[in-house]
């Protein structure tokens, strides 16, 4: 396993364990999190606020990656995200209440590192999926509260 795979790897295992300091800090400075579903990019202390934000939504939220493509010191990494939507899901939009509703949401990571640290992280999260599966695309303005 390359040493960008392993960097990547640790990053994912800190937000299973909801680090979002342990996260934040295999970040470069300047670095950043964009979030592209919800069109919000994250820079310094900020950006451990995407595992806070997931951690929050939810609890048992669980990461499953299914394949990791390393190009020298770009990682890509398609995954799922797995949990049940027991808390609040705050988005740039509004805040979904919680639902109930267990997720399987396919995303797909681009990572760019440069000497072992993250220098970006492009998240796209299949947000039609995710909230067709929290039971709210039908009717998604009215299930967002500001």
């Amino acid at each position: 396993m390359s040493e960008n795979e392993t960097i990547i790897r640790e990053l994912y295992r800190r937000a299973e364990v909801q680090d979002s300091a342990g996260f934040t800090e295999l970040f470069a400075a300047g670095g950043y999190f964009y979030d592209v579903s919800a069109g919000q990019k994250y820079f310094g202390a900020d950006i451990g606020k995407t595992v806070d934000i997931y951690a929050t939504a939810f609890p048992d939220m669980h990461r499953a990656l299914e394949e990791v493509i390393v190009m020298n010191d770009v990682v890509v990494v398609q995954l799922s995200l797995n949990g049940t939507h027991k808390g609040p899901l705050v988005l740039p939009a509004g805040t979904v209440e919680p639902t109930l509703q267990t997720i399987h949401a396919p995303c797909c990571d681009v990572f760019r590192l440069k000497d072992g640290k993250v220098l970006s992280f492009d998240c796209y999260t299949a947000a039609t999926v995710l909230f067709a599966q929290l039971g709210i695309l039908g009717n998604l303005s009215a299930a967002l509260r500001a």
